[in-house]
């Protein structure tokens, strides 16, 4: 049996009185703070005494372009507030920042170091991103005790990560999910050799690496979608082998019916072109999902 998961509260003080400045995120019976610090409002933090200490901190910047991914670097400090403004001066790809600390100031040099080169793992793992340090830090040796305190410090920021937008941490799939058994994939299949595999998420609709494109688009596929092509082919996202067009990873789209599209070389519904593997389409798929749940009540 999984062990039951029970509700957070999430405190958040927008620090400028604007969602768009300085916030001040903390869960409930948790010893750390997380503030998120847009580049611009840095300046504004020198008198913040709590972000003169011992820190891990993210740094999140834009793509570059639509099938880029958005980037994001993994850093430890024993001052934060110098920290943030030394990467104004020699960083240029950041906008925002986001900086964990404790309030009970509990943690140390080997905790932040243990800390950073998780979370460098975590989020190269994840994919989301373009991790902008050039290897994963390395991971200080600590006790089994204080490991199992930042395992839980971890999954605390993955939350508040999260919960301020940034899905850095979080796997296009997760795990299992992807199985040839799982009753959520769905598949398309259409003329010119297209072959697709995927699942909805709560943010889009994932292809899996693997799936075949059409070799080819007719005569009135839509220009973005075939721009949008293009830009997957020259970014390595969809590659020539043989004489198939395959989806070399996996690659999240904004809807199942950009994903079909792409995949079939034509405008297409993706609510009725994506079928389980018993030959419900999604849209039936999703009805029946919130009609089990209405029941249920």
């Amino acid at each position: 049996m999984y062990a039951k998961k029970y509700g957070k509260t999430i405190k958040l003080f927008l620090m400028d009185a604007d969602p768009e400045g300085r916030m001040v995120c903390e869960i409930s019976n948790w010893t750390g703070k997380a503030y998120r610090i847009p580049r611009a409002k840095v300046k504004d933090c020198a008198d913040r005494s709590d972000l003169k200490g011992t820190a891990v901190y993210i740094l999140f910047g834009r793509a570059d372009s639509p099938t880029a991914k958005p980037k994001a670097y993994v850093g430890e400090t024993e001052n934060a507030y110098e920290r943030l403004v030394k990467h104004v001066s020699d960083k240029e790809f950041w906008n925002e920042s986001v900086v964990f600390t404790s309030k009970d100031e509990n943690l140390n040099k080997a905790h932040i170091k243990y800390l950073e080169s998780r979370l460098c793992d975590i989020a190269k793992t994840a994919g989301r991103f373009d991790i902008q340090n050039g290897n994963t830090p390395t991971r200080s040796a600590i006790s089994e005790s204080d490991q199992a305190e930042m395992e839980e410090f971890i999954e605390y920021i993955k939350i508040l990560v999260n919960t301020m937008g940034f899905r850095v941490f979080e796997p296009l799939v997760k795990v299992n999910d992807a199985s040839a058994q799982s009753p959520d994939i769905f598949y398309v299949k259409g003329a010119r050799g297209a072959s697709g595999r995927g699942q909805r998420t709560n943010d889009g609709f994932v292809v899996f690496a693997g799936s075949e494109a059409a070799t080819s688009t007719v005569p009135s596929f839509p220009k973005g979608f075939n721009a949008l092509r293009e830009e997957l082919m020259e970014a390595g996202v969809l590659g020539i082998s043989g004489e198939k067009l395959l989806f070399n990873t996996d690659y999240l789209f904004s809807s199942p019916s950009a994903a079909a599209a792409v995949i079939m070389g034509r405008s297409a519904n993706g609510l009725v072109e994506w079928k389980d593997e018993t030959g419900k389409d999604l849209k039936s798929a999703e009805e029946q999902e919130i009609s089990k749940a209405e029941k249920a009540r």
